[in-house]
C-alpha cells in the first residue's frame, strides 16, 4: 500500500518535492532504517525513480546512494550510464559496481567516464588494463597518478607501447620503480626519436651523426638495464631487443665487452635456439670452433663469427688467469687476426676502450673534486 500510495503522489508532486523524496528515500535505505518489506518497497520505488522525466529527481537518488555498499547494483548500474552529471556520481563513488562493470562502463562511455574509473580509490587490475588498452593520455596520466590503481607489467608495456611519445605519460612511466627494462628501453628509444627529429639539433650537429649518437646512446641505455634487470626482466629485453632489431653485430660486441655475460648468454639463446645451459658451457670453456658454430648459427657470417670467437677466447684467459679484462688487450688481438671484417670489429673494440677511457677520467675529476671540497 505504501509503495503505491508513493507512486501516485509522485505523478503529481513537483519536480522540487520529487527530488527531495527521491533523496529521502535513497538515504533511508542506505542507513538501513527499513525492515526487509519496507527495503523491498523502497527498491521498486527507486527502480520507477529511474524513468523520471527530471534529472534533478535521479541526480538527487544517485547522491544518496553513491557511497553506499548495499545499494541495488541494477539501480546504481542504470544510474551510472545516465545523463554525465547522474553517472559521474556513480562511477566516481559507488562500491557496489563490479569489475565486469567498470570495464563495460570504460569500453562504452567516453573519456570523462575513463577518467573518473582511473580516478577511483581502488582500480583492480583487469579495469586498469582496459583503460591501458582504450585511454588516451589523460585517462591513463590518471591512472598512474593513482596509488590505488594496480598495475600490472603488462599494462606497463601496453602504455608504454601507445602512449609513451607522449612527455606527460613517459616521465611518469620511467618515474615507476615496477616499469619492466623492455618498456623502459622502448621509452628510450621514442626519446632518441624525438630528439632525431628536432629540426634544431639537427641543425647544430647533423643528421648523419644525430642518428650515430641517437643510436649508440640507446645501445649504451639498454646495456646499462641489462645491469640491474632480474632473469625474467633480461628475457623480456632479449626479445623486445630482437623484435626491434636492435641485436646488432655491434650492440652484441659491446654487451661482450661490458661483460653483460648473463644477457649475452641470454640473447645467443635467443637467437641460435640453443638451450642456454649449452650456450653458456661453449661460450665458457669451448674451443674455437664451437664457438663459432654458436655465433654462425645465431645469424653471425663467418668473418663477423671468428672476430667474436677471440673475443671470447680473450675473455676466456683473462679469466682463467685472474686478470682484468683488457679492451687494449683484445684490440691488439683482433687486429693480429687475418679475418675480413676484423678492422671494422676493431674498430668498435677501439672506440669502446676509448669511451672506457673517457668514463675513467671523469670519475677521476669527479674524485677529485670531492676531495677538493
Amino acid at each position: 500500500m505504501i509503495i503505491q500510495a508513493f507512486l501516485r503522489w509522485v505523478e503529481t508532486a513537483r519536480t522540487s518535492d520529487r527530488a527531495r523524496a527521491a533523496n529521502a528515500l535513497g538515504r533511508s535505505y542506505a542507513q538501513a532504517e527499513m525492515n526487509g518489506l519496507d527495503r523491498h518497497a523502497a527498491e521498486m520505488a527507486m527502480t520507477f525513480l529511474l524513468d523520471d522525466p527530471s534529472p534533478k529527481v535521479r541526480l538527487a537518488l544517485v547522491e544518496a546512494l553513491a557511497d553506499c555498499p548495499s545499494a541495488p547494483r541494477a539501480i546504481v548500474r542504470a544510474l551510472a550510464e545516465d545523463q554525465p552529471e547522474i553517472a559521474f556520481a556513480a562511477i566516481a563513488r559507488s562500491p557496489v559496481l563490479t569489475d565486469a562493470d567498470l570495464v563495460d562502463l570504460a569500453a562504452r562511455g567516453t573519456a570523462e567516464t575513463r577518467a573518473l574509473i582511473a580516478a577511483r580509490g581502488a582500480v583492480s587490475c583487469s579495469v586498469a588494463a582496459a583503460i591501458a588498452e582504450i585511454g588516451d593520455e589523460e585517462e591513463v596520466t590518471i591512472l598512474l597518478e593513482n596509488s590505488g590503481a594496480m598495475l600490472l607489467q603488462g599494462s606497463l608495456r601496453r602504455i608504454a607501447c601507445r602512449l609513451g611519445h607522449v612527455a606527460a605519460v613517459r616521465d611518469r612511466l620511467l618515474a615507476r620503480a615496477d616499469l619492466p627494462s623492455d618498456a623502459r628501453h622502448a621509452l628510450a628509444e621514442k626519446i632518441g626519436a624525438a630528439l632525431s627529429a628536432s629540426g634544431f639539433i639537427q641543425a647544430v650537429i647533423g643528421s648523419a651523426r644525430v642518428a650515430r649518437v641517437t643510436r649508440e646512446a640507446c645501445d649504451a641505455t639498454a646495456l646499462t638495464m641489462t645491469a640491474v634487470a632480474s632473469p625474467d626482466d633480461l628475457s623480456q629485453m632479449v626479445a623486445h631487443l630482437r623484435e626491434t632489431g636492435r641485436l646488432t653485430p655491434a650492440f652484441l660486441m659491446s654487451a661482450l665487452c661490458s661483460g653483460a655475460t648473463d644477457f649475452f648468454v641470454l640473447a645467443m639463446a635467443d637467437l641460435s635456439g640453443l638451450a642456454e645451459k649449452r650456450v653458456r658451457s661453449i661460450l665458457s670453456g669451448g674451443r674455437v670452433h664451437s664457438i663459432r658454430a654458436l655465433f654462425e648459427s645465431a645469424g653471425l657470417g663467418r668473418d663477423v663469427s671468428e672476430a667474436f670467437a677471440q673475443a671470447v677466447l680473450h675473455w676466456q684467459a683473462q679469466t682463467s688467469e685472474g686478470a682484468p679484462a683488457s679492451l687494449a688487450a683484445l684490440l691488439e688481438r683482433l687486429r693480429r687476426n687475418p679475418c675480413s671484417t676484423s678492422a671494422s670489429v676493431a674498430e668498435l673494440v677501439e672506440r669502446l676502450g676509448f669511451a672506457e677511457l673517457r668514463q675513467v677520467a671523469r670519475d677521476y675529476a669527479l674524485l677529485a673534486a670531492r676531495q677538493a671540497a
